[in-house]
């Protein structure tokens, strides 16, 4: 329907964006990461519901903070019950991120516990914040997700990912390591100031991770990842390849975390996201993999499309009921810019207006 790019790749440059640029795709690595567990189950090599420690056996060591003591130590306890793939992929496990709780930014802080950016096993070492299955907590669930992949296929991320997603599907520029060509089509990432102009920062992850980020890792273009949500919007299957069986994209869509509820997150890192509340009012459900608007929306979302987003402002969305999914990528922080937003509110409804009057 519409494809488009505008600005440049850095504020003050002279290469604008184009089609074909290279960004961050941060959080939106999760479908593709979920995508490729559910392959895994879909071939009987992966339970969703059998103990996760089953496959990487560091997940048993995982415990729940129940606070600090006076000395400012944490205090620590075994989870009720274990983490399974399904908690992983709900982002029911109970784990967290640091730009949204501040218990884990204190925990780091007390354990010397890196951050997750740095891509170190340690960083997956923080605990739990609520017993698995007991509360939604978007958080490291995904990599954890990952680990299992590569244990089960015994095959590292990315090659996993070329080998069943991204080389069937064509997304060539969609990578962990962007080549040297695709560094040079690379976009700076950008932060806001407190007058609201923009200026480049640095912000890469470590060229020799000791883990591949299922949760997070990826660059690509918008064009590839709209391949990808095609992919899901027609069932699993596109242009002739088959990624998942239709009854897999079907449970996928469907609401998996019951009576929960997802809340708004409160910023605990400024600069890097703002507060999030999602569509206000809408009720919102987790299935595996995305997040599913229960509501119809104002810009001509269906109810039970699927959405979701990454940290430098990339968002997606999936309208199986409207045959329509659409990618916004821009590359700049803190997350949920008003003015990002704006514009994906603006560009949905266009696009929606568009499809009607076809």
């Amino acid at each position: 329907v519409y494809e488009g790019a505008f600005g440049r790749r850095e504020v003050g440059g002279n290469t604008p964006m184009t089609l074909d640029t290279i960004v961050g795709i941060a959080s939106m690595t999760k479908a593709i990461t979920t995508t490729a567990a559910m392959q895994l189950v879909e071939r009987g090599k992966l339970s969703l519901d059998r103990p996760a420690q089953d496959v990487v056996p560091e997940l048993s060591r995982a415990r729940v903070l129940d606070g600090f003591e006076d000395n400012g130590q944490p205090r620590l306890r075994a989870p009720k019950r274990p983490i399974t793939l399904r908690h992983l992929l709900t982002h029911t496990a109970g784990y967290s991120y640091e730009f949204w709780r501040p218990e884990i930014l204190r925990y780091q802080e007390v354990t010397s516990t890196p951050g997750i950016t740095t891509c170190t096993n340690a960083a997956l070492t923080t605990p739990l914040l609520s017993d698995p299955g007991d509360r939604w907590e978007y958080g490291i669930s995904i990599d954890w997700a990952g680990k299992m992949i590569e244990a089960i296929s015994g095959q590292q991320l990315d090659r996993y990912f070329r080998d069943n997603i991204l080389g069937p599907l064509g997304m060539a520029d969609t990578t962990f390591k962007p080549s040297p060509s695709q560094q040079a089509r690379l976009s700076r990432v950008h932060a806001r100031d407190d007058q609201g102009g923009l200026a480049p920062v640095e912000f890469a992850l470590p060229e020799q991770p000791e883990f591949l980020m299922g949760g997070g890792g990826l660059y690509g273009t918008a064009g590839d990842y709209l391949t990808f949500t095609q992919m899901i919007l027609q069932g699993g299957t596109l242009k002739g390849v088959q990624v998942l069986r239709p009854e897999t994209v079907e449970l996928m869509r469907q609401n998996q975390i019951g009576a929960l509820q997802i809340e708004p997150m409160k910023t605990a890192a400024p600069t890097l996201s703002n507060d999030v509340e999602l569509f206000p009012g809408v009720p919102k459900k987790w299935g595996l993999g995305f997040l599913i608007t229960t509501q119809p929306l104002a810009t001509g979302r269906s109810a039970g499309s699927l959405w979701w987003a990454g940290l430098f402002n990339t968002y997606f969305w999936i309208d199986p009921t409207r045959r329509v999914s659409g990618v916004f990528v821009s590359q700049l922080l803190p997350f949920y810019d008003a003015t990002a937003i704006d514009l994906l509110t603006r560009f949905e409804t266009e696009v929606y207006r568009a499809v009607s009057s076809a």
